[in-house]
Parts: C-alpha cells; sequence; structure tokens
C-alpha cells in the first residue's frame, strides 16, 4: 500500500545559514522540494517533477543547529498531478516542543521515461482531517485559475 505521508529530520548546519544568522528561505524550500518529492515519488511509484509551488508561508525563522522536521502528506491527486501539503518544523534538540515554521502545498506530476505525464493512482481521503485537507486543495486550484489568468498580461 502507498503511504500518503512522509517526515524527514535533520539538524540545520551552519552552510544554510542567511545573512542574518538563521537558516536561509533558499535551504527551507529545497528541503520542501525535497520532502515533497519523496512523497509524490512513493505514491505514484516513480518520477515526478515539480510543477507549482504556491503559497508558500513563513511564520518564524530557524536557526542553525536546530532539529527540522519536514512532514509532507498527500492530500489531492488528479489525472497525473499529486498535491503535496508541506509544513516545516523546528526545535532545539534538547526541548519537547516543535514550532511550525513553514507551509506550502506543491503540485507534483507524475512522468514516464519519455518525459510524458501518466496517471497517478486515486487518492481517497479516510479521515475528517483529509477530507478537508483535500478540499483545501481543491479551493487552492480554484483561487489559482484567477492567479494565473492575471498573470498571462505579465508572461508574453
Amino acid at each position: 500500500m502507498k503511504e500518503k505521508t512522509i517526515t524527514l529530520r535533520f539538524l540545520a548546519e551552519p552552510v544554510n545559514v542567511n545573512f542574518g544568522g538563521k537558516v536561509h528561505g533558499g535551504s527551507v524550500m529545497k528541503w520542501i522540494d525535497q520532502a515533497g518529492y519523496a512523497c509524490a515519488a512513493n505514491w505514484c511509484g516513480g518520477y515526478a517533477v515539480t510543477v507549482y509551488v504556491g503559497g508558500i508561508r513563513f511564520f518564524k525563522p530557524m536557526l542553525i543547529g536546530y532539529l527540522v522536521e519536514l512532514r509532507a502528506r498527500l492530500i489531492h491527486t488528479g489525472n497525473s498531478s499529486m498535491h503535496i501539503s508541506v509544513d516545516v518544523f523546528s526545535k532545539s534538540p534538547q526541548a519537547d516542543e516543535w514550532t511550525r515554521n513553514t507551509h506550502c502545498v506543491i503540485i507534483f506530476v507524475s512522468i514516464d521515461e519519455a518525459g510524458k505525464p501518466t496517471a497517478v493512482p486515486v487518492y481517497t481521503p479516510d479521515t475528517e482531517e483529509d477530507i478537508q485537507m483535500q478540499k483545501y486543495a481543491i479551493h487552492l486550484m480554484e483561487l489559482r485559475k484567477g492567479i494565473e489568468s492575471e498573470m498571462e498580461a505579465f508572461m508574453k
């Protein structure tokens, strides 16, 4: 059975520092993409590419030396697409409580060896929380339609 979630944990290292002495936002975005990919590739059983990263929100800075946890979960599937919610948490290795630092939704598309989109297993939510997260993904899809039409004028 395919897993709908994946958790990654590691320490934020000095190579991830920004000019303000905290973890660089670009490093966090890379980790988000990696966690999302691992979740999507597991679900589709093959290779997947990032096609959209939306609404990334940085709530609180993260410190170097902190334990970082990325929680990626499948929240919706299309024909070849997978919507993955990723939340990033951190804490001092000595602390008990996690701080939520970042949230976003990433869309991946499963592709075959020729680079063509390929079908993914259908995701069916099985808890009330899963149902609400799928509704969230569908709502974001509707919002993106308006954003994409606005952007078209500037992408010519």
